[in-house]
């Protein structure tokens, strides 16, 4: 092919070829600085693309595992504070049947310990009926309590359980109570008490012990779930520096690349100096 053509103009074909590539060059640059990423989609590169969903989808299950751990953790810190108002109400009582004990009071002075009494007897109830969060009580009658058993992974294969305790007045631990004060057995109601209030100091360490689980576990799920953010990163963000530079390096090419087409583009009106006489 003759370079002295005016029906083929080869360098300008090369200068065009040149400059298409240059420009999508640059709309590949500008695409990742107005989005951030390098691979912003399968066709920059499938194997990337697909590796990145695949941990994007994994972290966003991990908000259902967060949101799970943060409802169990309410939850026990809503039977938590039952608990402690049930032991405050049982010391209450505690002060009542001791007071009740003494043989010399009159029958009008028993009455009104025994009133004392029952409303704070029945004050539990009242308190541990109300303990639930979202459907979930830990200290209520156990024919409605139901205890934390929150995801533990993402695949739904483990739970971190935090067990409910029966803190009502028919539960195990506080079934032998007395109802009131007018016949009390000194010698059985108040160890009885005494060990009631015991065993609900127990039962709230246990409840005590279930929040720490939650709380390390939900500690350590945001740490996987922050991992693997940052490795979604390292495989799709953009070098921002990086690619602010090669912004202006490819700005200068695509002008040199036009401005190369421009004079490949007059060389044929040059043949006419050829013809003249």
């Amino acid at each position: 092919m003759s370079l002295f053509s005016v029906n083929t103009n080869v360098g300008a074909m090369i200068a065009l070829q040149n400059l298409a590539v240059i420009n999508r060059e640059l709309l590949t640059t500008q695409n990742r600085i107005s989005t951030g990423l390098k691979i912003s989609s399968p066709k920059d590169d499938g194997a990337i693309w697909a590796i990145a969903q695949g941990q994007r989808a994994e972290s966003k299950a991990y908000n259902a595992v967060i949101a799970s751990l943060q409802r169990g953790q309410s939850a026990v810190d809503v039977g938590l504070a039952a608990g402690e108002t049930v032991s405050d109400l049982l010391s209450q009582m505690r002060e009542k049947m001791t007071a009740a004990s003494d043989t010399s009071l009159t029958t009008a002075n028993r009455q009104a310990l025994n009133e004392d009494y029952k409303a704070l007897r029945s004050q539990i109830d009242i308190v541990v009926g109300n303990a639930g969060f979202s459907g979930l009580n830990l200290v209520g009658p156990a024919a409605s309590a139901r205890g934390v058993k929150a995801l533990a992974d993402t695949r739904g294969g483990s739970s971190i359980d935090v067990d409910a305790i029966d803190l009502s007045t028919s539960g195990a631990i506080l079934s032998g109570l007395p109802a009131d004060l007018m016949s009390l057995n000194n010698a059985v109601d108040l160890p009885n008490i005494a060990a009631a209030i015991d065993k609900v100091g127990q039962a709230l360490g246990n409840l005590g012990t279930g929040s720490r689980k939650l709380d390390t576990h939900l500690a350590f799920v945001r740490k996987m779930q922050d991992t693997i953010d940052a490795s979604v990163g390292r495989l799709v963000d953009a070098d921002m520096a990086k690619e602010s530079a090669r912004l202006q390096s490819l700005q200068v090419q695509q002008q040199l690349a036009i401005k190369a087409l421009s004079i490949a583009s007059q060389a044929p009106s040059l043949l006419l100096q050829l013809f003249r006489n």
